[in-house]
């Protein structure tokens, strides 16, 4: 495969922006998961009910689902490092000033600034991967990323709940903000690619209108939607499920939650290097891809299922298996992405794909706290997510033909219209 059709610049990227783009993920999911591992705690401190909780929760997702869009559009006409490192000093200062929240109304508005500072992550990192990386990098590449992402909730829930069962939760939100922006340092320092590609020389991506005309882009962002409703389930409930469904103390509950997402880190660095390998030795992407894609969609419905059921020791089994599902997904939906798109419309496509998968963070959290309200479990909670997923299986499996680089300059009877290429 050439670097024309990988979309890369035919020299990789390099192993400190693959590094830091993973550490930039890894600084992105403590930040925003923080609220979650602190919410037995803030519940209790500020007497809210569990749908003022899931409220707060689903809060980010309000800037940072319509941020999607603007943010794709900024970060393929700017410079898209420079974009990233000031979206990444919004989302620093909005976690430390969490710390020092009076109530119910501050802590509402902090996690809008959140949001919005976090907007600008993936699509300026997509810009950057589908620009700089060749098409057998991005397995690996999107799964060190993906490990990062899991790291976060995984080291999150670990350190920063042991932390606030020693020191309280301000003061842990004080000091994660402030160390956020250490990354600024070597990343503003890193050395630019020598070999420009293409799509950084020029803006040349398709129009918007034709970008919005791609089955495949509705198709993922329509797969995308029932993968991020049962992360943001887990992510954001994961604690107080442990907590008050099991009986587990805070301090028992982070190493258990952390091992549920280190699970699904190492899963994702390892799917993404088998998938790379995969690829060199002959194997199309839409072979390689739709392979992890479908059968971890129907893993993940049928670990939901079980949660819904099981008892204690089952349920922990159950989340574990999620979280190896998770990390089987997460490269390959970010991967099919940059290969769909190309260095010309990653962020943009990223951008509108992220919106709509978002609209699960947005809706998981206040629609389980208004179920666990209601019904006094978390039983009807997980079979939603299980049927999202396997919605998920249609979209993936059908409605997204090929997984292969869209031709956007083919032309049918005089009007712009996605193709798709064949690579083998």
């Amino acid at each position: 495969m050439n670097a024309a059709r990988s979309g890369g610049s035919g020299a990789g990227v390099s192993a400190r922006v693959v590094a830091l783009l993973t550490l930039a993920a890894f600084i992105n999911y403590v930040d925003r998961g923080n609220l979650a591992i602190a919410g037995p705690l803030i519940r209790d401190q500020f007497a809210l009910s569990n749908a003022q909780l899931g409220l707060l929760l689903s809060a980010f997702f309000w800037s940072y689902a319509p941020g999607q869009l603007p943010a794709g559009w900024v970060a393929e006409r700017f410079d898209a490092r420079r974009v990233l490192a000031a979206g990444l000093i919004v989302w620093s200062l909005a976690t430390a000033l969490t710390g020092l929240a009076s109530g119910f109304t501050m802590l509402l508005v902090l996690r809008v600034m959140l949001g919005l500072g976090e907007s600008v992550m993936y699509p300026a990192s997509f810009k950057i991967l589908a620009c700089e990386a060749v098409e057998v990098e991005r397995g690996r590449t999107n799964g060190c990323m993906a490990a990062g992402q899991q790291s976060g909730p995984a080291v999150g829930t670990l350190a920063c709940g042991l932390l606030m069962a020693w020191f309280g939760w301000r003061m842990v939100f004080l000091a994660a903000g402030c160390a956020s922006l250490l990354w600024l340092w070597p990343w503003l320092r890193t050395p630019r690619p020598t070999v420009r590609a293409p799509a950084q020389a020029a803006p040349d991506g398709p129009p918007t209108r034709a970008l919005l005309r791609s089955r495949e882009l509705w198709g993922s962002c329509l797969g995308n939607l029932g993968y991020a409703y049962a992360f943001y389930l887990v992510l954001s409930w994961l604690p107080v499920y442990l907590v008050k469904t099991h009986g587990l103390t805070l301090a028992q509950m982070a190493p258990l939650g952390a091992g549920i997402f280190a699970l699904s880190a190492v899963t994702a660095v390892l799917t993404g290097w088998a998938s790379d390998r995969w690829l060199k030795v002959g194997a199309s992407s839409n072979r390689v891809r739709k392979t992890a894609l479908l059968s971890g969609m129907l893993g993940l419905a049928a670990c939901l299922s079980a949660c819904a059921f099981a008892r204690p020791l089952g349920a922990l089994a159950a989340m574990a298996g999620c979280g190896l599902c998770l990390g089987v997904l997460l490269p390959a939906i970010w991967a099919s992405a940059q290969t769909l798109a190309g260095p010309g419309a990653a962020a943009r496509w990223w951008g509108v794909q992220n919106f709509f998968a978002n609209l699960g963070g947005i809706s998981a959290p206040v629609i389980t706290g208004v179920v666990v309200d209601r019904t006094g479990s978390f039983g009807s909670a997980f079979l939603i997510a299980a049927a999202l997923a396997l919605l998920g299986v249609f979209a993936f499996g059908v409605l997204v033909r090929r997984i292969e680089p869209v031709d956007w300059h083919t032309m049918d009877s005089g009007r712009l219209v996605p193709v798709l290429t064949r690579e083998s």
